[in-house]
């Protein structure tokens, strides 16, 4: 385990065995005893290591997503585009910083990206809101929709929110008009759209930017109409049946594959996109190469069926 990385709760046996292996390197000269004690407790390492990560529940995986030092939005347009010419405002009210775009460049085409942005410490997240927008975030949002449908560029929205901010001033704002609108207008348009959950995808916040032709999720995303905890409080009662919770709403990125909703899990490093930010990255850009390539050859009105069929199927059963 890497010393710089934050260890979860589940990833505290490696913690401890990573440091037994520091220790013992730094020594200057190592016995024949230390020598064997060393290639043991790198073999026991590299064991527990596929036992965790082979094995994870659910509710790991929500951990994970929620890791704080996990690659947020910036990072992952500053590692995929040459440039990021960034928009503000919503022209009628105010810059919310929990969401974030603008213009990026992908082999040499305009493409506009809108993405929730959350905060590496407490200063940063008062100024992002912990990444859950307000109706005037999800204006600014809409103008950027409706700017790249204008001009007939591709959109790239890059997802992870708790959700949608549930406070007073935001309801009195008329969050609710803020998301639905957003919801019509991103399915009726005529540039190529694709959604990357990168981390949590809550409820109507993360939904509000996420009406995609394709929606993509990191291995240890997840995507939700509700958190595991919110779930158990209101199912038991109690928050002590988050991981109970977790398992039944099928959030994982691999659930929600099976399921037909996600279109492809793009592969993250072993222990999660923190630990090589640089080949995680390498993955989402292939990821939205490979479907940028299919969705620029279809028309526009291809394009906005193909995203409405997409929705119109989700939740399809067959009754025996």
């Amino acid at each position: 385990m890497k010393a710089n990385i934050v260890p979860l709760d589940f990833e505290k046996p490696l913690n401890t065995l990573s440091k037994q292996i520091n220790e013992l390197e730094q020594k200057s000269s190592l016995v024949n005893g230390n020598k064997k004690l060393l290639i043991d407790l790198k073999t026991e390492y590299e064991k527990a290591k596929a036992d965790i990560y082979k094995n994870l529940s659910p509710f790991d995986r929500v951990k994970i997503a929620r890791h704080p030092q996990r690659p947020y939005a910036v990072d992952y347009i500053n590692h995929i585009s040459p440039s990021f010419y960034e928009l503000h405002g919503d022209r009628t009210g105010k810059d919310d910083n929990a969401i974030i775009g603008g213009l990026i460049e992908i082999d040499g085409q305009t493409i506009m990206v809108v993405a929730t942005q959350k905060g590496r410490n407490i200063k940063e997240n008062q100024k992002r809101n912990f990444g859950m927008p307000s109706p005037e975030g999800y204006r600014k949002a809409l103008r950027l929709f409706q700017h790249a449908e204008k001009f007939n560029m591709p959109i790239i929205t890059l997802i992870d929110t708790p959700g949608a901010y549930p406070g007073l001033e935001a309801e009195a704002h008329n969050q609710s008009q803020a998301i639905a609108l957003n919801l019509r207008e991103l399915a009726g348009l005529t540039v190529p759209v694709i959604s990357i959950v990168y981390g949590e995808g809550g409820s109507g916040g993360a939904l509000a930017i996420g009406v995609a032709n394709r929606i993509l999720m990191l291995e240890n995303s997840v995507y939700s109409v509700i958190s595991p905890e919110g779930c158990a409080a209101i199912l038991w009662r109690t928050r002590e049946k988050a991981s109970e919770a977790a398992k039944a709403l099928k959030i994982t990125a691999k659930d929600l594959y099976e399921l037909g909703i996600a279109d492809e899990v793009i592969p993250e490093p072993v222990g999660g996109a923190h630990y090589n930010i640089e080949e995680t990255c390498k993955n989402v850009l292939s990821s939205i190469k490979k479907h940028l390539d299919v969705l620029n050859k279809l028309n526009g009105e291809e394009l906005r069926k193909d995203r409405q069929e997409k929705f119109r199927k989700i939740g399809e059963y067959i009754q025996g």
